[in-house]
């Protein structure tokens, strides 16, 4: 660090000086020293970021009083910056002028300043001078393909340290500090919905290194939430998982912003609410047990504070069915146990109301529904499996399968004397489930006697419906 130092000073005037050469012109031979004197100044530029890192702002002002001047020259030399290398390098330095939390104005002044030249270089250039085309053009380029090209660059070579990064764990040599990546989420959050932006928010999503904390900001997350939220912004599933299971805000945000769909709708269709879901991502992200629960939760949530409206019963009934698609295409052998995506509940079960009614064959329907009430019912009645969670927790289980109810009424009118008592405890239960056995009882005889099946148009019958009561109040 002492040698950096003493070395990076050695060299401070010498390069300041020739900043200033190349600045005020513009001649050819001054282009061509230019060119034969960056290798040795993207060093120094690495000299300097690793004197700045170890300082603060106050300290490096002080220390170096016309570092401001010195960076300011390099981010407005164009031959300078036609080097990705040059600019990543230069983007650490600047961002070493940050001071977290200003003291006073001068600071906050240095602040502003500083992000300015940092949008200068991630910006879209824009260079004007007669050089500067000239240059351009011996590349091959025309001026309006230079800038991008240079941005799209810059950001394949940071996209590149990051996966190496990624893949090259604790070799210290070659990794990219928590420092630079942080300040590069940072330097990111303003320009998120640029095209050429996103595989490099996509390389910082996806990144995982061996840090104990977080190293993104938590804004850039927001960022990119909302800009995925609001369809600004393209991103691959993997990525959107990884930004909702690092930022659980993120998460929540998400499936409040489809209830708000949901809600505006002015009619919602069961092939309505399907297309919300599947577009909002939430379902196929689900398959990880951890987003699972915690979009679960809120379902569960609302379907209280509604008071169970049967509009939510069919969006839970929905989700879960886009949810088990997911699952089928994406784990042909489950990565992880039922239990952690329904702890409360009976895996056996969950295994036998994962099958959807068209999966088995029609003369075994009512095999299957009189095994699941058989389950339920021991489950609901018997004290001794108090660890699946009780009535509650059984009936919230059941009607993420709500097309087993459905079923459950159908049968009901055809079935004989002998199965009609499974049924009717089935549809009883999933009407009221917090009636005791007796009461349930009473509503099975009187279900009997007189019930009715009702349609809903178009799309799926509704349970038995048993006078005198309402589904939802009863959840």
């Amino acid at each position: 660090m002492a040698q950096d130092s003493v070395d990076f000073s050695s060299h401070y005037q010498f390069w300041m000086q020739k900043l200033s050469v190349w600045e005020h012109a513009s001649t050819l031979e001054t282009q061509q020293d230019t060119c034969l004197h960056l290798p040795r100044f993207q060093e120094f530029l690495r000299q300097m970021y690793e004197v700045l890192k170890e300082l603060n702002s106050s300290t490096i002002i002080e220390r170096f009083p016309t570092i401001g001047q010195l960076l300011a020259k390099t981010c407005w030399n164009p031959f300078i910056l036609a080097f990705d290398e040059s600019q990543k390098i230069l983007i650490w330095c600047l961002c070493c002028l940050i001071n977290k939390e200003p003291q006073n104005s001068e600071e906050s002044k240095l602040n502003s300043w500083t992000r300015g030249l940092l949008s200068q270089i991630l910006s879209a250039f824009r260079f004007d001078t007669k050089e500067v085309d000239l240059f351009i053009q011996s590349l091959g380029y025309t001026p309006e393909d230079y800038c991008p090209g240079l941005l799209k660059n810059m950001v394949l070579s940071l996209v590149s340290e990051l996966r190496e990064n990624h893949l090259n764990g604790f070799n210290t040599q070659r990794r990219m500090v928590p420092e630079k990546i942080r300040f590069l989420s940072r330097i990111c959050i303003p320009l998120v919905t640029l095209p050429d932006i996103e595989p490099l928010v996509e390389a910082l999503l996806t990144y995982h290194g061996h840090e104990t904390q977080e190293v993104l900001w938590p804004e850039f997350f927001d960022a990119v939430n909302e800009a995925f939220l609001l369809k600004k912004i393209s991103l691959p599933t993997s990525a959107v998982v990884c930004l909702w299971l690092r930022h659980l805000p993120s998460l929540e945000k998400a499936t409040l912003h489809l209830f708000e769909k949901l809600i505006s709708s002015e009619r919602n269709f069961l092939r309505r609410i399907e297309y919300f879901l599947k577009d909002s991502l939430l379902p196929e992200a689900a398959c990880h047990p951890a987003i699972f629960r915690i979009v679960d939760e809120m379902f569960r949530y609302v379907l209280l504070e509604t008071d169970g409206a049967p509009e939510v019963l069919a969006a839970i009934q929905v989700f879960t069915q886009c949810f088990v698609e997911a699952l089928e295409k994406k784990n042909k052998q489950l990565k992880f146990t039922l239990k952690t995506y329904f702890p409360y509940a009976s895996p056996s079960l969950v295994m036998v109301l994962l099958q959807h009614p068209k999966e088995i064959p029609q003369e075994l329907w009512l095999q299957t529904l009189k095994h699941i009430s058989e389950m339920l019912r021991e489950i609901v009645e018997d004290q001794t499996h108090r660890s699946y969670g009780g009535p509650f927790e059984c009936w919230f289980l059941f009607i993420h399968f709500g097309g087993w109810a459905d079923i459950a009424a159908e049968q009901l009118v055809m079935s004989e004397t002998e199965s009609s008592e499974a049924l009717l405890w089935l549809l009883a239960f999933s009407y009221s489930p917090r009636d005791g056995s007796l009461q349930r009882a009473q509503t099975m005889v009187g279900g009997r006697t007189s019930f009715c099946l009702t349609e809903f148009t178009g799309d799926r019958t509704l349970p038995l419906c048993f006078p005198g009561k309402h589904q939802g109040n009863e959840a």
